[in-house]
């Protein structure tokens, strides 16, 4: 619990140090350290913890849909759509198999998220409206807070603007009153008519994106990034889909018209 306090509040140093704690004591640090380190901008670090803690936990179902959620906020930080929608799949079973309205909501939460991502405003907006008003009715205002940003980032997408700016506004209160300043960041720039990232995309990618820009080879661009060229040629890929443009060079057309660079 002082862990996601800490990392609510934007105390990056203080939530990672309580996690660690908790594991000297014998409880999981997983996945609070790995949403540590997402917020920290460590999007593959995250990743590959969540992985691993997946592959050796038990079948518990709480602990599994907290991790399985955390895996799918952090495969959409990196680009991985397909990726994010293998997790929910596995989520959606999960929560399935054992019933409970908490571990459903999570579930409702986490496909709006990947459906968003997929493209399918539609089916988002369905699957989010209902997840904020389970996470209300839960007495859970921060998850329901999350949800309404992402609801209004699909309320924008499909044209919506008053339900867009109502959504936002209204979790930029529970921000405020939380103290959770990161999140009151992110719906700030909302608010200003910008989405997070042009093209929606990440901050690996749009750093990848710049060093194409630059002219860089991918070896050039995996050495800059400490990263394989395996990797840096996934995020081009994946660059390339969210852009919808045919060629490297025509990402960078993007990056210049866009002033990424």
């Amino acid at each position: 619990m002082a862990g996601e306090i800490r990392l609510l509040q934007g105390d990056h140093a203080g939530a990672e140090e309580a996690y660690r704690r908790a594991h000297e004591l014998g409880r999981p640090p997983q996945p609070g350290l790995a949403l540590v380190r997402l917020a920290q901008g460590q999007v593959e670090t995250a990743v590959a913890a969540l992985r691993r803690s997946l592959g050796g936990r038990g079948s518990a179902p709480l602990p599994r849909v907290r991790l399985l959620a955390a895996l799918v906020e952090a495969e959409l930080r990196a680009g991985e759509v397909e990726s994010a929608r293998a997790a929910v799949d596995d989520l959606t079973r999960v929560a399935d198999e054992n019933g409970s309205p908490y571990l459903g909501v999570i579930q409702g939460s986490s496909h709006g998220a990947v459906l968003l991502a997929e493209g399918d405003t539609p089916a988002a907006l369905e699957h989010l409206g209902r997840a904020r008003d389970a996470f209300a009715d839960l007495g859970i205002p921060f998850d329901a807070a999350r949800t309404r940003v992402l609801l209004g980032i699909a309320a924008r997408r499909a044209d919506d603007t008053d339900g867009a700016w109502l959504e936002l506004a209204a979790a930029r209160a529970v921000f405020a009153q939380l103290g959770a300043a990161a999140d009151l960041e992110v719906v700030d720039a909302l608010l200003r008519g910008r989405e997070p990232r042009p093209g929606g995309l990440t901050d690996r990618q749009l750093e990848v994106l710049r060093l194409v820009a630059q002219g860089r080879t991918d070896r050039e661009i995996a050495s800059a990034l400490v990263i394989s060229e395996h990797t840096v040629a996934r995020h081009i890929s994946n660059i390339r889909t969210k852009l919808g443009v045919p060629s490297r060079a025509a990402a960078t057309a993007f990056a210049y018209e866009h002033d990424l660079v």
